[in-house]
């Protein structure tokens, strides 16, 4: 019999490729839940900028639902933000709304030739994450792992420059977006190692505008790939490579990057991705986390679920963020679902 002594146990052991009772269910992605900020009575402007806030947001969706994780921070503007790019975190309003780029850094072909400002890592709202990693791991470390995570080079790039030019620039001067993504690709590693000195306990790269959906497999092999290759030999404790859309065709190239494991959307056929990459790969999703998990019924919950499990992941995890709004019996109903299988 296998004995697991905590959550966190489960996905360290699932991290260091041992066997495990099941699979977890968790996500390296922003899964604060509306349910848990009204426990606590916080505003979601608020906890962008706020370290305590942040760390106990995340802590909510743990000890409401058993979620086997804690995640920071919520946005995807940490980076940008800390190279200059001017956000907004819609502060007087009271709807959900996440930060946006307000300003960006680069406005014409001329001035994608970027230098890294001095001291990246201590700028932004890093510190402020970095800070809320320490406390999250008091807070529930012992139980379950504590992640973050950082953006690919390339959705970075689409986060200080329009995304558009980007991927026109793509085709028409791949060197000239390379010498980009190489630069960026130097941030995100100062930024992942700030995380990892705070204490967090695995790292997704969210390279979600790589997608397959608008990048051929040949110009993501090229282009994209030898980047985050170059992340993933930087980052020492366990990481996973996150994805959005149709990304069978490249899935091994995804494999081949160096994360521990891939995370994979609903797009994604799984059970083909299994062939493909062969049993000992970890393979995280692939639920949607808004049709099926925030708008869907308790009894698709579960079956979405089980189809997961069926079609070979490794680990029951969303294709994005949970949007907050999730009922509370749609997420009782998917965790109370995946621990039948450690029965």
């Amino acid at each position: 019999m296998i004995k697991i002594i905590s959550a966190r146990d489960r996905v360290m052991k699932l991290f260091g490729g041992e066997e495990i009772d099941r699979p977890p269910c968790f996500s390296g992605m922003g899964n604060v839940t509306a349910e848990g900020l009204k426990e606590l009575g916080y505003k979601f402007a608020s906890i962008h900028l706020d370290a305590r806030k942040m760390a106990d947001s995340s802590a909510t969706t743990y000890k409401l639902f058993g979620f086997e994780c804690g995640v920071v921070p919520f946005d995807l503007c940490v980076e940008a933000e800390a190279l200059g790019c001017e956000i907004n975190v819609y502060a007087h309003l009271e709807d959900i709304l996440y930060p946006t780029i307000k300003k960006k850094i680069i406005h014409t072909e001329d001035e994608m030739d970027i230098a890294i400002p001095s001291g990246l890592q201590h700028r932004g709202r890093i510190p402020l994450v970095c800070e809320a990693i320490r406390l999250l791991k008091k807070d529930i470390g012992g139980e379950v792992p504590v992640g973050t995570y950082v953006l690919g080079p390339f959705t970075l790039a689409g986060q200080i420059m329009e995304l558009n030019d980007l991927l026109k620039l793509s085709f028409k001067k791949p060197d000239k977006v390379g010498r980009l993504l190489d630069a960026l690709a130097d941030a995100v590693i100062l930024v992942a190692g700030e995380y990892e000195k705070a204490g967090v306990d695995y790292i997704t790269v969210r390279e979600m505008g790589a997608t397959s959906d608008v990048l051929s497999p040949r110009v993501f092999k090229g282009l994209i790939l030898p980047y985050l290759k170059k992340i993933f030999e930087k980052i020492s404790v366990p990481s996973v490579l996150h994805i959005c859309g149709k990304t069978n065709d490249i899935v091994p190239f995804m494999a081949e990057s160096g994360a521990r494991a891939i995370s994979v959307d609903q797009k994604n056929d799984v059970a083909e991705s299994r062939k493909k990459l062969g049993k000992e790969a970890r393979i995280f999703g692939n639920y949607d986390p808004y049709n099926v998990l925030v708008a869907g019924r308790p009894e698709l919950v579960r079956e979405t679920v089980r189809k997961c499990v069926n079609d070979g992941v490794s680990a029951v995890w969303p294709g994005c963020d949970i949007w907050p709004t999730v009922p509370p019996e749609n997420f009782k109903a998917m965790m109370e679902e995946i621990r039948k299988d450690g029965r």
